[in-house]
């Protein structure tokens, strides 16, 4: 696993997950 690699998918997952809660 690479740690940056699982950040970057955080950081997609909770963006996404906000704009679904936004929107």
């Amino acid at each position: 696993m690479i740690l940056k690699d699982l950040v970057l998918l955080f950081l997609s997952s909770l963006i996404l997950m906000i704009s679904v809660l936004v929107g």
